[in-house]
């Protein structure tokens, strides 16, 4: 001991400061490395991964460095925020109980990332493998549907899982958004290059002419199948 003061212990506090530094560091560039791709966002499951637990982000939420969304989706504070912001915390909230549920943003929500139609939905659309229940009460900003997405009816904008242009007109025509805002939808997409023209003709045959063919057919004095219709009820 020199001048009353205990090395060997201030040497042990010191060694001990520098490994606590270093394993926050740690974990911060991992939940930094997780959040990077996913436009600042995470899930509790994937904070733990990087070594945070659920004590330890509550601290952080205390302090400002994180800001909680919806139950066990977060979002780092220090990242700049994104358009596509409410995409990725629904993408992600099905992940927090089922870390290998994938969601893919659809429907009326697709439309408004593409920018295709005037369509302006009041809640995120998404979609879930038919295998996926969520048996927790469902956030009153998401709407879920449930199907098998082959891969090529998904692809990637700026991290966020969307369906295609093409995929995304079928479902709202089947879910019945409007036929002025579909066909809205096939005109922009032609326009924007999100649609070759090819694949706007194939969507307006498709979903359109065939309901004009059959009203071609259907003159007056004819049945559906074009043949025409005597009195007594008989065909000729």
């Amino acid at each position: 001991m020199l001048f009353g003061i205990d090395w060997q212990k201030v040497t042990k506090t010191l060694t001990y400061c520098r490994l606590a530094m270093m394993l926050h560091r740690e974990w911060d560039t991992r939940l930094y490395q997780i959040a990077e791709s996913q436009l600042g966002y995470f899930t509790t499951a994937e904070a733990s991964e990087a070594g945070v637990h659920r004590t330890r982000l509550a601290q952080l939420a205390a302090h400002g460095d994180i800001e909680r969304l919806s139950r066990g989706v977060y979002r780092l504070t220090r990242y700049p925020l994104s358009p596509l912001g409410q995409y990725m915390e629904a993408v992600l909230w099905p992940q927090v109980r089922r870390p290998g549920a994938r969601g893919v943003i659809s429907h009326d929500s697709a439309l408004a990332i593409y920018g295709l139609s005037n369509v302006s939905p009041a809640k995120v659309h998404l979609t879930l493998p038919s295998v996926v229940r969520i048996r927790r009460a469902v956030p009153r900003q998401f709407v879920l549907h449930y199907t098998e997405l082959l891969p090529h009816d998904v692809r990637a904008v700026e991290g966020v899982l969307v369906t295609t242009p093409m995929r995304t007109i079928r479902d709202v025509h089947a879910a019945h958004l409007g036929s002025a805002l579909v066909r809205q939808a096939i005109d922009d997409g032609r326009r924007m290059g999100q649609l070759t023209l090819d694949e706007a003709d194939q969507l307006t045959c498709e979903l359109f002419d065939d309901a004009v063919d059959k009203e071609r057919t259907l003159v007056p004095g004819t049945n559906a199948g074009g043949t025409r219709r005597h009195k007594g009820g008989r065909n000729r």
